[in-house]
């Protein structure tokens, strides 16, 4: 269910999506569900939709860019933006805009290279890119670390829930593989987005229904083993209440 500025809405009128449209989609998994999702306002709720969105097009744009799969340790980066760390992620450079940053990686893809939770961060980023202005994406994320989920800059607004009941497009599913080949270390399991159409985008496996995902995890598993690969009953999802109030404070800031 879905309540706004304290009022239960029981339906789609006051929204002109798309039938079809991600947003749409997210509306009517919130309309039949037990879960009591709270907004202040519309625009709130319009802000938090619309990220989704922006999210699983973000993930469609990387897939279709010339970003390769890379292991940390042979990760690669755009040295015009960022500094390559010892660990293999990746920090913004001093004095240069974080937004231009970000889109080199979709715009000059090929010279790029990493693994899967890095390019959900990347995915995450990109999509804010659509939702704020440039001027407030480069105020707000003035330093970047592109590595994996421990080295999140908190202003990213991602949030972690165990044991959920709502899966949502462009929320971030991870594929488990507990008996993983200890040569390829890699494959121990996948982050990928719900694309809302039953397939999902993971950076080295690409988009596919979660089926083919668990049945490609299971070529890197131990020799003989028959514990399978499996999807975890969690989801990490970017905060889109906490990140429309930081959009429109820092815009209030700026006074745009």
């Amino acid at each position: 269910m879905i309540i706004v500025n304290g009022k239960l809405i029981n339906n789609n009128k006051k929204f002109n999506y798309e039938t079809i449209s991600i947003q749409n989609k997210v509306l009517n998994i919130m309309f039949k569900s037990n879960m009591e999702y709270v907004y202040s306002s519309f625009e709130e709720l319009k802000f938090d939709l619309d990220l989704k969105n922006a999210i699983v097009e973000s993930s469609r744009e990387l897939y279709d860019s010339d970003v390769e799969f890379k292991t940390f340790y042979k990760s690669k980066c755009n040295s015009k933006y960022w500094i390559k760390n010892k660990d293999g992620g990746f920090s913004l450079k001093e004095n240069v805009s974080s937004y231009d940053a970000i889109m080199d990686i979709f715009n000059k893809g090929s010279k790029y290279g990493t693994e899967c939770a890095t390019a959900m961060i990347i995915v995450y980023y990109r999509a804010l890119t659509k939702l704020m202005s440039r001027d407030v994406f480069n105020s707000i994320y003035t330093e970047i670390e592109l590595m994996n989920w421990s080295n999140i800059d908190e202003k990213l607004g991602v949030d972690y829930y165990d044991s959920v009941s709502d899966f949502m497009p462009g929320d971030c599913i991870y594929f488990k593989n507990p008996d993983v080949n200890p040569k390829t270390p890699e494959w121990q399991g996948e982050n990928t987005i719900d694309l809302g159409d039953g397939t999902y985008f993971g950076h080295g496996l690409g988009i596919m229904s979660g089926e083919k995902i668990i049945d490609k995890l299971n070529k890197y598993r131990k020799k003989h083993s028959k514990v399978s690969a499996y999807v975890l009953q969690s989801v990490t999802c970017q905060g889109g209440k906490y990140l429309y109030k930081l959009n429109e404070k820092t815009k209030k800031y700026l006074q745009i």
